[in-house]
């Protein structure tokens, strides 16, 4: 089942694939297939699914060939730290999400988003509609049970607007199991995933985004390392216009590159990546998208996460924010 961001992230997956991505070749390297190529690899932060199916539209159709690229996509999956990976060097690209990137920052990790596709975070609660729920607030004010991954920054945005002290807060165990069986239990969900699989099980459910609470990171975000940048610009803008030119062939028609996905990653439903496309649609493109182009992000928005997340005490004090968008010029 899908996962939150940073959710149920284990170090046991690591290093297997930490002995993949290093057994790998690097950029600086070509490929056998294609010696004339640039080979690089991009990272993943979960495994193969519609939110990463512009870069697997990418590959498939050959903009990235056609760019000099020969990309290795590898999925990634519970307690793969990618963003440490980018940074060491073990991956050229990977995905992450914009307050992970802003907390590594913080640490010292010098990472820098070259694009984001989802505008609106997919991350939402979800609710049985027959408890006539009307928000978050409402959800939080009538009780139940509620299950998140409580140390997570949206977790602790929602802790701290609105208390959850009437509710019965429980960890998140990454299924839908319980939420189909019992009418007062909530949860933690991506609106592209969860609630899809509970409808097809008979459940009803509502969601709401955290992102109409005022809590709305860029999600699936490319990063480099600044070395790889300053190095290669060239190869780093080519994977950049490749990539959203993937995205653009994936909403026009998601439909070639899902049969990929689903052999990719046969646990999902096939008969669900239609409607999870069309779900994520509207998150990827909206009237921002529309008049700066897919990926599109500002300053004005990352400094509104970066603020957040200083406030909830997450990371100790603001950081510059103006070089993070050099590398997507």
């Amino acid at each position: 089942m899908k996962r939150e961001l940073c959710m149920h992230r284990r170090t046991t997956l690591f290093f297997g694939l930490f002995t993949l991505l290093a057994a790998l070749p690097g950029c600086s390297k070509k490929s056998d297939t294609a010696a004339s190529k640039a080979s690089v690899v991009l990272a993943l932060d979960w495994v193969p699914e519609p939110e990463f199916g512009g870069f697997y539209a990418a590959r498939e159709g050959g903009l990235f060939a056609k760019a000099g690229l020969d990309v290795v996509i590898v999925g990634g999956g519970a307690g793969v730290p990618v963003v440490q990976m980018v940074a060491a060097g073990q991956a050229d690209f990977g995905i992450s999400g914009a307050d992970e990137i802003l907390m590594a920052r913080a640490r010292g990790v010098d990472i820098v988003p070259l694009f984001a596709v989802f505008q609106t975070s997919p991350q939402a609660i979800m609710v049985h509609a027959s408890r006539d729920v009307k928000n978050i607030s409402d959800l939080l004010a009538q009780g139940g049970t509620l299950a998140i991954e409580h140390g997570l920054p949206y977790a602790a945005f929602l802790k701290k607007k609105y208390g959850f002290d009437k509710v019965r807060v429980v960890p998140y165990d990454g299924g839908i199991a319980q939420f189909v069986l019992d009418k007062s239990y909530a949860q933690q969900c991506f609106v592209t995933s969860e609630p899809i699989a509970a409808r097809k099980q008979g459940a009803m459910p509502t969601t709401f985004l955290i992102a109409d609470e005022g809590y709305n990171p860029y999600i699936v975000v490319a990063v480099t390392r600044r070395a790889l940048l300053k190095e290669k610009p060239d190869l780093v803008r080519a994977f950049r216009r490749a990539a959203l030119d993937g995205w653009r062939r994936y909403l026009d028609d998601p439909a070639p590159t899902n049969a990929v996905i689903a052999k990719l990653n046969p646990s999902l439903d096939p008969t669900a990546l239609p409607m999870i496309a069309a779900t994520q649609q509207p998150l990827i493109e909206t009237t921002v998208t529309r008049a700066k182009g897919l990926g599109a992000m500002s300053k004005e928005r990352w400094t509104a996460i970066m603020q957040q997340l200083v406030e909830l005490k997450i990371i100790d004090q603001p950081l510059p924010v103006d070089d993070l968008l050099a590398a997507a010029e």
